[in-house]
């Protein structure tokens, strides 16, 4: 019998990195090594973000990686992360502390599965909701720069911050803000995404500048920069409404 191998093998690959990289995080979380379970939450946003590019350079997308990748995603950006809330931070309060972490992974699935029965082709301009690949990236980010693992504790109150953090992310997730999905690697795509375009080549370069110390800022800005344009066209929409009803109670 002949295997038969094909263009969709190379995205696939990504994704089982992504997976893998995923349970060598929750490894490393029960381990308390936590700087390195951070670490590979990254890599796996990494993997994540070169599968989707890898399905679009070799035309290979398709229902079966589309399911491949959540599975995953599930691992890396709900499981794992939500693990490490727990072991990192959550674990001295018991029950408590396993409900607010098992509210992230509950939040992460159901971003997941809605993302899934929403899903229409496989090119996206946005996403409804924080991706949870993002809000994976920036539980960790965090812990890389407000961690000490000299210690064994978060400096000063950030450890109280990192928890309201972990929770405003899960309702993120879940909520309809739009976050602008990363821009096709064409000039199409690129001069549709200008800012956005700028915005991550600016990201890498301060990224590689700071040893990585800026990546949660950075994150931090692009999460607050979606949620104010959310609520800045939510509230003209309302008030367009509104003056719209008074124009037709004039007639």
């Amino acid at each position: 019998m002949k295997l038969r191998v094909t263009k969709s093998v190379i995205p696939n690959l990504f994704t089982i990195m992504n997976m893998f990289c995923g349970f060598l995080s929750v490894i490393n979380s029960s381990e308390g090594n936590f700087y390195y379970a951070s670490v590979l939450i990254i890599l796996a946003g990494i993997f994540d973000a070169l599968d989707g590019l890898a399905a679009r350079i070799t035309k290979s997308a398709s229902e079966f990686g589309v399911e491949l990748d959540s599975l995953s995603d599930l691992i890396s950006f709900g499981i794992a992360p939500a693990f490490l809330i727990y072991q990192i931070k959550l674990n001295v309060f018991h029950e408590i502390g396993i409900l607010i972490s098992a509210f992230y992974l509950v939040m992460a699935a159901l971003r997941l599965a809605r993302f899934n029965v929403q899903l229409i082709g496989f090119d996206k301009s946005h996403f409804t909701g924080l991706p949870s690949p993002l809000g994976a990236m920036t539980v960790a980010s965090f812990i890389l720069s407000f961690y000490d693992n000299s210690i064994n504790q978060f400096v000063g109150s950030s450890g109280f911050y990192f928890v309201l953090l972990s929770i405003l992310l899960g309702l993120l997730m879940v909520s309809k803000v739009k976050y602008e999905a990363f821009p096709k690697l064409t000039r199409e795509g690129i001069r549709k995404n200008i800012l956005l375009t700028v915005f991550l080549i600016f990201s890498v370069i301060v990224s590689l500048l700071s040893k990585g110390k800026a990546i949660i800022f950075l994150l931090l800005f692009f999460i607050l920069f979606g949620l104010i344009r959310s609520i800045v066209k939510s509230t003209q929409k309302l008030f367009h409404d509104e003056l719209s009803s008074e124009e037709i109670n004039n007639v």
